[in-house]
């Protein structure tokens, strides 16, 4: 027997309560009463849980806007948007940020539309709402915001080629790990992976940025930063002629004669569970060659096969290469 299709007003209630909980969970007085009560809501119908997981994404791009600690809260108000939702998660943004008196749209500090991209099983090309076209890398998922004044993408994890319509009154703002990249119509190429971000720049011009430093460094064509978790400053050199970053673009995964230390985090991007080396005379080991990015999870079984490597497993059931010791010479 199927179920009974929730009406209107009972769809627009568990909105309500998803809001209210997302507010909640944040609180620094939230009890541990709530906590309990708020996971029996959350697992007594499916709904609930999408909905919440909807607001949390929400509250993800409203902890990235500017604060002003002097200002009263906002109101809430119902913004224009896309999604049917939005009015009580732009409230929960306007009660958890302390904002300037001004309604949210106007002032730029809540979005007129939302967009929530994932490419889990391949390479996926998208078009944003502003017209600027986006290829995502295996295991990538991004979310695109559209202010007033300007357009924000936060890349949650993974990889992705952005080709940016220019509109210079709209300056296009990617969040990724620590730092941001600001252009207004440009081609560039971000990489996100364990608290490291590599922006490479192949046409315009983009400006790097780390959070807590108001300088920002700029890039020209052919140039390219790295910045970790912690760095003030970014990274910044020459993309080199031979460089195959950006060969996941074809499908394709580049290994020219890289150690085990510097291909690992290009393997394990595609992985499920990473692959560690045992120690650092396992690092120095080199491996060549050219994968199929779709095919990777065969390239770890067949290392030991190529390289002088052997393989366990660690107390998290993650794949270890170790180096085989070479054997001394006789005599």
């Amino acid at each position: 027997m199927s179920e009974k299709p929730l009406s209107e007003a009972e769809y627009d209630a568990i909105t309500d309560a998803a809001a209210h909980w997302c507010m909640r969970l944040h609180a620094s007085d939230c009890t541990a009463g709530e906590r309990q009560a708020f996971v029996q809501w959350h697992d007594a119908h499916p709904l609930h849980a999408f909905e919440y997981a909807a607001m949390l994404e929400i509250w993800d791009v409203a902890d990235h806007l500017p604060r002003n600690e002097s200002a009263p809260a906002v109101v809430p108000f119902k913004p224009r948007s896309r999604l049917r939702t939005y009015a009580v998660a732009a409230a929960v943004c306007l009660v958890a940020l302390p904002l300037a008196a001004l309604t949210g749209w106007e002032a730029g500090w809540l979005p007129s539309s939302y967009e929530h991209f994932e490419a889990a099983d391949g390479l996926t090309k998208v078009t944003l709402g502003d017209g600027s076209q986006v290829e995502m890398n295996l295991g990538t998922e991004l979310v695109y915001s559209q202010y007033k004044n300007q357009r924000r993408v936060t890349l949650k994890k993974g990889e992705a080629f952005f080709k940016v319509s220019h509109d210079r009154d709209h300056p296009f703002i990617v969040r990724a790990g620590e730092g941001q990249v600001r252009v207004t119509g440009t081609q560039f190429n971000v990489w996100e992976y364990e608290e490291q971000v590599r922006v490479m720049l192949l046409e315009g011009s983009v400006q790097i940025s780390s959070d807590g430093v108001h300088a920002s460094v700029p890039l020209s064509p052919g140039m390219q930063a790295s910045f970790r978790q912690g760095e003030a400053t970014p990274h910044v050199a020459a993309i080199k002629p031979d460089d195959t970053a950006l060969a996941w673009r074809q499908g394709k995964l580049v290994l020219d004669n890289l150690t085990l230390t510097d291909a690992l985090p290009l393997i394990n991007r595609y992985l499920k569970k990473p692959v560690m080396l045992a120690d650092a005379s396992t690092g120095a080991i080199r491996i060549g060659g050219i994968y199929n990015i779709s095919e990777v999870n065969n390239l770890v079984p067949s290392l030991p096969k190529v390289l002088p490597v052997y393989l366990t497993q660690n107390q998290d059931g993650s794949p270890v290469l170790n180096s085989i010791p070479r054997k001394a010479p006789k005599g």
